[in-house]
């Protein structure tokens, strides 16, 4: 297939394009590279030594885009291109729905007008906000807490009905926390500026890039008293979309929602404990009290994908941990080079 991949220089999208270029998609990406870099794409290209196209736009560039769609003729969209942080979302919320979701719609309207007949959609578990139970299942009542999943649950909405009324096939990813890198350690995660979720922090606090990590709450009714999440590596993730987007989708079913986690809770101290064991570091970090809004523990049930995708997460949180920190001893300063 030739697939229009939507923020494809980031994180996620970058390590999903080496799996579609893998199994034989033509790939083109957009991305304004407001949070990424165009070097993860060379990256990507000298691991697979295919091309990857790219162009650096908006999506809300109608213009730009309607350009690259007319002349692509494209196969799918995967849709990755967003603002991702929920404490940034809460107190800029405007900046969110215009990107989050005026973005999407304006997108999703070229793909209709456009004939593309796929749409995979990077969601996220935050659709769920503080679940009722600690498994969570695609039937689990969603309700978001942060202006950032209002708009990941919006554009699902959104999503949804355009299926309904149209020849398009959508399907969204609800993702757990996505973690590790790319085990060349030639890819991984460079956020720009204070990353906000604990592996990137455990790697930074261990390479003496922030103050030491704080563990917030270690009085929860859990193992080790820390709460406990679902910890996907980025690598099956990654597999996640290329199953998406390979599904056949004939059974009369336009839209379609899927969980993707390991199924297997890991608490705050294990993780510390374990990036500690696999790479034979030590890691700054100081016991704190319960921060406010963490909900005690949840963890994907992604029995739904195994079932209909065939796909099921195969990494270990030791993989996670061991490629992670192996990205950032070779790439200290992320994909800025020393020189420039």
């Amino acid at each position: 297939m030739k697939v229009l991949v939507t923020g494809g220089a980031g994180y996620i999208g970058s390590h999903t394009i080496i799996e579609l270029l893998q199994h034989g998609h033509e790939i083109i990406v957009v991305d304004n590279l407001s949070n990424s870099s165009a070097g993860s794409l060379d990256v990507v290209r000298k691991l697979t030594g295919k091309p990857v196209g790219f162009h650096q736009a908006d999506i809300a560039d109608r213009t730009t885009l309607d350009g690259i769609m007319q002349a692509g003729q494209f196969d799918a969209v995967i849709h990755f291109a967003a603002f991702k942080a929920v404490g940034e979302s809460v107190n800029e919320p405007l900046k969110y729905y215009q990107n989050n979701v005026g973005g999407f719609v304006s997108l999703l309207e070229l793909v209709v007008r456009h004939n593309v007949p796929k749409f995979v959609f990077s969601s996220t578990a935050a659709v769920y906000g503080t679940p009722p139970g600690d498994r969570v299942t695609e039937e689990t009542p969603t309700n978001p807490e942060s202006p950032y999943g209002w708009s990941k649950y919006m554009d699902e909405i959104v999503l949804r009905d355009c299926c309904a009324a149209t020849t398009l096939h959508g399907t969204a990813l609800r993702y757990f926390n996505v973690v590790g890198a790319h085990e060349s350690g030639e890819l991984g995660e460079s956020p720009l500026g204070r990353p906000n979720n604990l592996l990137p922090l455990v790697v930074q606090a261990t390479a003496g890039k922030i103050p030491p990590l704080t563990v917030y709450g270690t009085d929860y009714p859990t193992a080790d008293g820390t709460c406990e999440r679902d910890y996907i590596h980025v690598v099956d993730l990654a597999k996640a979309h290329v199953a998406a987007l390979e599904h056949d989708s004939s059974d009369g079913r336009n839209y379609r929602v899927f969980n993707v986690g390991t199924g297997h809770p890991t608490s705050v101290l294990k993780l510390i404990e374990t990036f500690e064991s696999v790479n034979g570091v030590k890691v700054p970090h100081v016991l704190g009290d319960r921060r406010a809004g963490d909900p005690m523990a949840y963890f994907a049930a992604p029995d739904k994908a195994q079932a209909e995708l065939g796909w099921q997460a195969t990494k270990t949180i030791e993989d996670a941990c061991r490629d992670a920190w192996n990205w950032q001893i070779k790439n200290p300063n992320g994909f800025v080079k020393e020189n420039s």
